[in-house]
């Protein structure tokens, strides 16, 4: 790693020289800012779906997460963790998360650099410095954004001082303890700029036990010319939260702030550098690049119910034994439980009211470059931009896990007992593990003018995946993989007049099993709900196949002038990844299980007059099994008696809303000519989803919702504003998401005899903020 950064830094330092060069000639123009956003120069970011730094803090405080929902209606998020910092993104029924367990579908990309952690592939937003979010577009699917793109990719964008010039500040206060604030500004002076944000927000959760506090950050150093330049950009983020998970029903209907097991914490510290430079070759060529370092450290620690209790066989009398779920002979059920020394651990609790303390800590050192050639240039009546390129994205991830014994409180928390359990079977056993993985891209891609108005965009690009993993205590989980793969992809568009163009595609994708995914693939071996990983037998890399077509235009009618965009696709994936419950509690596994197809239609509309602004969103996803097969699902109350469901093909995928919409509305307005007020809100509703664990959709599903939020500002001098906002107006009831757990398991004082397994991330109820806001 440490060549690698030398390398990196005179790559840097190379593209440097010749833009100071140009820097000094007296006859340089006027300096421009070009920073890469993805592979291939994002060509084809027209028909994408977009928001601003304004709609981020349309609100009166960064929030990009609350901007996606309220503009997008094809992206839900899932409170699969119960904190609004660890949402499942949900977008054409792929997912980006910060959980590990989630098949993740989606490319992240900032600036230029892989925003997906390497060990899973995972999104944690919490990294995120919202503050100095320019843009984020989201893309359809296309080969050029490399592995994991199977549902399109996210690109964000940061500021810079010359982008955005200025101060702008604020402070939040609000329900349930909700504090934060930020600071961001920049400038420009001649061919140098600055800019730097900074962000803090705490809250003690909606829910009992629940507290997280955060602090972001981000500075960015540039010098630009008009023939070349160079931004430093820094990232860190060091966050702590709590996300206590879902909640049986019935311990919902009776206290829907009550945790059903805690603690569940998670505490990450994260630093990233990188470096973006161009060079322009001609007027119509360019070399520009990204290449970055960054660190990422995470600690969790997840108490749960263990099936863990007395033995029951005379001949273990006084010892602890771990039961397997759904098991009908008792003695085959359970097993001796052991630990680190390979002793058995005696019952001290009256052989009941066990529980585990899950511990993990990731440490991911990884770095990359992009780099790329840029021409644009006059061709058959129109402007063929051509980019070719290539990406490379080295890491290494020391994970290490240990279970220790602990006894459930009164209150259904987890408090150790010492013992750290390990069975000679592997059911539960500690984790020390070294993950080094390299991804190789190569792409090319092409805006070709074909005849006056049409225009086809063309993309190839070769992936290489190369995962080693090390196993750290014994031999079990060495092994190294290779994956590769050539992916096409073409769209033709048409543009029939200044308010109308259509278009229609076609891509292949692919991702590669993640060195998570690898670890934990036996379902003899289950892995933890909470990150462990037991056994290493291959998996196969799943390939999506999508076909595109649609229309985006500009029209105006009665005073309002409106853009809009419409889009229906579909994407089957071959050899998709899920994970898949054991029989072991809070255990599970990844396995292929054949195909799967996303389908659907993306219809948008948003339209401003004087100042009113609406946006109007819909979105229909069709996802479903298109091969039959056999799960696992042991807390499933409809599974067959070996607690297995047989799926039929055509069975939903679970945890997908078939129906999504948003509506927006905004007014803007003046009193006295000077200062400044405005008013909006939002409609938010989502149709009904089955549960995790429920793929063969033989239980009722999560109920849809819809929430409406309200939002007002007003000037108290130029540039100062106060503003205010609620979050769920009406207070309504509702859940993003829904499992099953072993409620009868654990005595819930709030709702004595609780028997049914259905477990729901309830959404928050009614929340207000209120601050203060300054821009100069």
């Amino acid at each position: 790693m440490r060549g690698r950064g030398w390398l990196c830094a005179g790559l840097a330092g190379a593209a440097l020289i010749p833009a100071l060069a140009w820097a000094e000639e007296p006859d340089a123009g006027p300096a421009q800012t070009i920073i890469v956003t993805a592979p291939g120069g994002a060509i084809d970011v027209d028909d994408a779906l977009s928001i601003s730094g304004r709609d981020i803090g349309i609100g009166g405080t960064p929030d990009l997460l609350g901007a996606l929902t309220r503009n997008i209606a094809g992206i839900t998020l899932q409170d699969a963790q119960n904190n609004p910092w660890q949402p499942n993104l949900l977008y054409r029924g792929f997912v980006a998360s910060p959980l590990q367990g989630q098949a993740q579908g989606l490319a992240v990309y900032m600036d230029g650099a892989r925003f997906n952690q390497p060990f899973g592939d995972t999104v944690q937003f919490d990294l995120i410095p919202e503050a100095a979010i320019r843009k984020l577009s989201l893309l359809d699917a296309s080969p050029v954004y490399g592995l994991n793109a199977l549902g399109g990719a996210i690109l964000l964008e940061t500021k810079d001082g010359r982008s955005d010039p200025g101060l702008e500040a604020s402070i939040t206060g609000g329900r349930f303890g909700y504090a934060e604030a930020s600071i961001a500004g920049g400038f420009a002076r001649g061919n140098f700029s600055a800019f730097g944000a900074f962000q803090y927000s705490h809250d003690d959760g909606w829910r009992d036990h629940s507290p997280s506090h955060l602090y972001n950050g981000y500075a960015d150093l540039g010098f630009d010319t008009e023939k070349g330049g160079l931004h430093m950009k820094l990232v860190g983020a060091k966050t702590n939260l709590t996300g206590n998970g879902v909640s049986p029903v019935e311990l919902l209907a009776a206290d829907r702030r009550a945790v059903f097991t805690w603690p569940d914490n998670s505490r990450s510290r994260y630093g990233r550098i990188s470096l973006h430079p161009w060079v322009a070759l001609s007027d119509t060529t360019r070399i520009e690049g990204t290449l970055y370092a960054q660190r990422l450290t995470l600690r969790t620690v997840n108490g749960d119910a263990a099936d863990i209790e007395g033995c029951e066989d005379e001949d273990d009398a006084g010892l602890l034994c771990l039961e397997t779920v759904g098991g009908d002979d008792e003695d085959e059920a359970q097993s001796v439980l052991t630990d680190a020394n390979g002793n058995a651990i005696a019952d001290s609790l009256g052989g009941e009211g066990y529980g585990v303390l899950n511990r993990g800590r990731t440490r991911t050192d990884a770095m990359g470059a992009l780099v790329q050639l840029i021409d644009d240039r006059a061709l058959m009546g129109g402007t063929n931009h051509f980019a070719i390129g290539m990406s490379y994205d080295t890491s290494r991830t020391r994970f290490d896990t240990s279970t220790e014994l602990g006894a459930m409180t009164d209150e259904r928390s987890v408090e150790g007992l010492g013992s750290i359990i390990v069975q000679p079977d592997g059911a539960i056993a500690p984790v020390g593990l070294v993950a080094h993985s390299d991804y190789w891209g190569m792409f090319v891609q092409d805006r070709l003018p074909l005849a006056p108005g049409l225009t086809a965009e063309l993309g190839l690009r070769w992936n290489h995946a190369r995962i080693e993993l090390v196993d750290q205590i014994g031999t079990a989980l060495n092994g190294r993989h290779r994956f590769q793969r050539l992916n096409p992809g073409a769209e033709l568009d048409y543009r029939v007049s200044d308010g109308l163009s259509l278009r229609a595609g076609y891509a292949e994708t692919n991702r590669a099993p993640t060195p998570a995914e690898l670890s934990c693939a036996d379902e003899n071996a289950p892995c933890s709900l909470t990150n462990f990983f037991i056994a290493d037998p291959p998996l196969k890399q799943v390939v999506a196949k999508s076909w595109e077509a649609g229309g985006s235009g500009r029209f105006a009618v009665g005073g309002w002038t409106a853009d809009w965009l419409l889009s229906a696709y579909r994407t089957g994936n071959h050899d998709d990844i899920q994970y898949i419950a054991s029989d072991i509690r809070g255990r599970a596994y990844f396995q292929n299980i054949g195909k799967t197809r996303r389908q659907g239609v993306e219809a948008s509309v948003k339209a401003a007059r004087g100042g009113f602004s609406a946006g109007l969103s819909y979105a229909f996803t069709d996802a479903t099994y298109r091969s039959a097969l056999e799960l696992s699902s042991p807390a499933n109350p409809e599974a067959n008696d070996d607690s297995t469901i047989d799926v039929r093909k055509g069975d939903r995928l679970p945890g997908i809303p078939r129906h999504s919409a948003t509506l927006t509305l905004d007014y803007a307005g003046t009193l006295g000519g000077q200062r400044r007020w405005s008013v909006g809100g939002d409609l938010i509703a989502r149709s009904g989803q089955y549960l995790v664990g429920d793929e063969a959709n033989q239980n009722a599903r999560v109920p849809g919702y819809l929430i409406a939020n309200i939002r007002a500002g007003i000037d108290i001098i130029p540039g100062v504003t106060l503003f205010g906002e609620v979050r769920n107006l009406f207070d309504r009831h509702y859940a993003t998401f829904g499992t099953f757990t072993e409620v009868d398991e654990i005595e819930l004082e709030e709702a004595p005899g609780a028997s049914d397994p259905r477990a729901y991330g309830a959404g928050a109820p009614r929340r207000w903020y209120a601050g203060v806001k300054a821009k100069f």
